[in-house]
């Protein structure tokens, strides 16, 4: 059965998807890009604050769906430009510090909202 996740810590979806959504086992949260729930803003126009934002709202979804950083099983990270490679997994490595998720990422031609940066995860509730 297909629940539905949402957390006013975290921003609204910018389409017809929802936050994230689970099943008795698996939370799939939807890519998200660096804004700030509170504001309705990026973050900064920094890839590194941006990634920050993306993270911290990965953290609020989960933790509205009872998963955690710790039970991230997969993420993909959508980049504008694949030079932010090593600014964004500097920041990244700080929110998986013990046994890091699998994880993809690559450059594609653009964002929602022209971001620097998306990040989308699949976690364990168990």
């Amino acid at each position: 059965m297909k629940s539905i996740i949402h957390t006013d810590k975290a921003p609204a979806a910018v389409g017809p998807y929802s936050q994230a959504t689970a099943t008795e086992s698996l939370v799939f949260v939807s890519g998200q890009l660096p804004i700030d729930a509170t504001t309705g803003k990026f973050a900064s126009d920094d890839v590194v604050e941006q990634t920050h934002q993306c993270l911290k709202n990965l953290v609020a979804i989960l933790q509205e769906a009872g998963s955690s950083m710790e039970k991230v099983l997969k993420t993909t990270v959508y980049l504008k430009d694949i030079k932010d490679f090593v600014a964004m997994n500097e920041v990244y490595s700080t929110y998986f510090t013990q046994d890091p998720p699998a994880r993809a990422a690559f450059e594609v031609a653009n964002l929602p909202k022209n971001a620097l940066v998306e990040i989308e995860a699949i976690a364990s509730k168990s």
